[in-house]
């Protein structure tokens, strides 16, 4: 039987070194924040024939389309041209569009691949209720295992259970936020929606194989009373470790499948999301188990 308990400092160590290392990221780079939080227009294109230089189209939205403040980058396609500006509205996209086709004839038809716009009122707004929903969701995570295992008060407090899950699930979103901020500094990347959405997935599938691990501690402390707790421990990770591992493994290859042959547009999302996978099952059976060893009852 694998003795998590004797090996527990290295295990919560290797976490709080990622956990460092990811804060040093955030801190240090920050997120790039999109249209989706901070207002604007994104709108995707690409040149059926020929070939247009991000400075040539940049020079031609200042100097042509009176744009002064667009910015042009290369999406995850190398032909396919991202342009950002402030918010634009359908009927300036259009003109746009259309005069764009017509200036650039040569090259052949602009391809639309994708235009939104949204202005600052509403970004505001959402950032405003992603952070709610991070709030909401950490309280509704905590009160629901403080109430499930009221039952299991010794050794180890209801409560505890709660407050080593919250401390799983914010090792779980910080890592992954501080690769993504460590791409934002590389590639430029921005936090939209898709980021709240994988941070929340990440959280679910995290929680979800915690509470598995504590529910088997929680029958363990009831059969075999006579053990300590780091005993409990070591029987109910033993007992649920394949469960988690082969749990995990099918959604990580299936993560790998889509990232290596899904849509470009999605890979960091679909990369983001993989990680958090990895990252979350390892929080829920090397950590979240030996956290309740620290918290026990004295």
């Amino acid at each position: 039987m694998f003795d998590l308990i004797k090996y527990k400092k290295i295990f919560i160590g290797f976490s709080l070194l990622m956990l460092v290392l990811a804060l040093v990221s955030i801190f240090t780079f920050g997120f790039k924040e999109g249209i989706d939080f901070s207002g604007g227009a994104l709108w995707q294109i690409r040149f059926t024939s020929g070939t247009v230089s991000v400075q040539e189209l940049q020079n031609y939205l200042q100097n042509n389309l009176k744009i002064d403040n667009a910015v042009v980058t290369t999406g995850s396609e190398n032909d396919v041209m991202m342009i950002r500006t402030n918010e634009l509205s359908e009927n300036q996209h259009q003109e746009y569009l259309a005069k764009m086709n017509q200036d650039f004839s040569s090259q052949g038809p602009v391809e639309e691949l994708g235009f939104q716009s949204i202005g600052p009122t509403i970004g505001s707004e959402l950032r405003s209720k992603a952070i709610w929903a991070f709030i909401l969701v950490l309280l509704g995570i905590s009160l629901y295992i403080a109430f499930a295992f009221r039952k299991v008060s010794y050794p180890v407090s209801s409560w505890k259970y709660g407050v080593a899950t919250l401390v799983c699930l914010f090792h779980d979103a910080v890592i992954p936020a501080g690769l993504y901020a460590w791409f934002g500094h590389l590639k430029g990347l921005e936090i939209d929606s898709n980021f709240i959405v994988a941070i929340l997935v990440i959280m679910g599938f995290s929680v979800h194989d915690t509470i598995v691990v504590f529910d088997r501690i929680r029958e363990n402390l009831i059969l075999h009373k006579g053990k300590s707790l780091g005993d409990i421990i070591n029987i109910s990770v033993n007992q649920t470790f394949a469960r988690s591992i082969n749990t995990s493994l099918t959604l990580a290859i299936v993560l790998s499948a889509m990232f290596l042959f899904g849509a470009p547009t999605m890979s960091y999302f679909v990369l983001l999301i993989l990680v958090g996978t990895i990252i979350g099952t390892y929080s829920s059976i090397f950590m979240a188990s030996p956290l309740l060893t620290y918290l026990q009852n004295k």
